[in-house]
């Protein structure tokens, strides 16, 4: 487990940056010093964020997206004052995206008092063994909407991100309006799979519609898609619902090599394989469940945007937004967990998020409901390779 340096930044922090920061950070002279003249984090100690996540493997570039995100939102947090005037540390361990590790590095977090609470697992399997592995501590921000895992009984598990069911529902509905009606499906015949699956014919039957053909892969990570591709050309649909992360480009590049020139609709997680699909993407429709990167419109992304420059990026991204707003999210538990915070407090500063606007979208805990975030859009990639939505 390593403990990243935050990258400082030269860029000025605008008055109105400050503001938004402050208000999240609920900064307080007495609790930073700064009315006897010390060092804003002179009198606290830090606050301890735990992140477990692929790093190495398969689904890289997502992990390293969140990260890259979350880490924005904290520094640029602590360069506004912190959280009643302490820092907040992002701490950081890979699980190369095997759930038996992901548990581990969630206990080892859980054995260090300093670490408050975990952000962003990614992945089913590893989300369903961390919530599990720290019922005292708030996992926030799953990378996952699997169906099965919030319907468990997870009081410490906060979801930002809409679920599968949405997803998929967004997706076939969209295909509906456009006159597909012969629309396949291909997923991973896992537990992720199985939730997609589930959700596909579930609005499939809400849009009065039979499946045109199902196909599966062995496992989330899996490169043998050449069967489930030879399926869905064979059956020529209209429009096939790609169930697929890491592996979607390998599925497409079988796809469209065995002839099948069918349109092809990603989930949100397919988005994070855009950039190793080249040509493919053109075309490819996708649902977001945060708002486009590049759209201005939202001041949630205004902010993302300006904190990724002063970071050192501007290489903006759906994961990275994501990864942001996680943070964001977790940054109000912690505000409302007081100026000396306990994982307690955190879990009940979390569960009273209600309707809290994030910048032009809300998310609405509460006593019970966990199921905080449900923005939900369709995007496509367009003919020189850029999002639209």
């Amino acid at each position: 487990m390593t403990v990243p340096v935050p990258r400082e930044s030269t860029a000025p922090l605008s008055t109105s940056r400050r503001r938004a920061l402050s208000g999240l950070a609920a900064t307080t002279a007495a609790a930073a010093g700064v009315g006897l003249g010390f060092p804003a984090f002179a009198q606290n100690r830090a606050i301890r964020i735990g992140t477990t996540f692929d790093n190495s493997s398969v689904e890289k570039a997502n992990g390293q997206g969140l990260y890259q995100g979350s880490s924005a939102f904290f520094n640029a947090l602590n360069k506004a004052g912190g959280i009643h005037g302490s820092k907040v540390e992002l701490v950081m361990a890979d699980d190369t995206f095997k759930p038996e590790v992901a548990k581990a590095n969630a206990l080892a977090f859980e054995k260090d008092g300093s670490v408050l609470a975990l952000v962003h697992p990614l992945g089913t399997r590893q989300t369903a063994e961390v919530m599990d592995a720290v019922p005292g501590m708030a996992v926030v921000g799953p990378i996952t909407g699997t169906i099965a895992l919030r319907k468990k009984t997870s009081p410490n598990t906060f979801w930002v991100r809409a679920n599968y069911d949405q997803e998929v529902d967004k997706l076939v509905s969209t295909a509906a309006v456009l006159g597909q009606t012969r629309i396949g499906l291909v997923h991973s015949n896992d537990p992720l799979g199985q939730s997609v699956l589930a959700a596909f014919k579930n609005a499939l039957a809400k849009a009065k519609l039979e499946p045109a053909v199902i196909a599966t892969t062995p496992n989330t990570t899996s490169m043998e898609v050449g069967p489930a591709a030879e399926a869905i050309a064979k059956a020529k649909p209209q429009v096939v619902v790609v169930g697929l992360a890491g592996t979607a480009p390998v599925f497409l590049k079988a796809l469209r090599g065995a002839g099948n020139s069918s349109s092809a609709y990603g989930l949100s997680i397919t988005a994070s394989a855009l950039s190793a699909m080249g040509d493919l993407a053109r075309g490819l429709g996708f649902v977001i469940v945060v708002p486009s990167p590049y759209s201005t419109k939202f001041e949630i992304v205004r902010r993302y945007q300006a904190d990724m420059v002063a970071n050192g990026t501007k290489d903006f991204s759906l994961t990275s937004l994501e990864g942001y707003m996680n943070a964001a999210v977790l940054a109000e538990g912690l505000r409302r967990a007081g100026p000396s915070p306990t994982r307690a407090a955190v879990l009940g500063g979390m569960a009273s998020i209600e309707n809290f606007d994030l910048g032009g979208v809300k998310i609405n805990y509460g006593r019970s409901n966990r199921e905080g975030g449900q923005f939900v859009d369709v995007a496509v990639i367009g003919s020189r390779g850029q999002m639209l939505s």
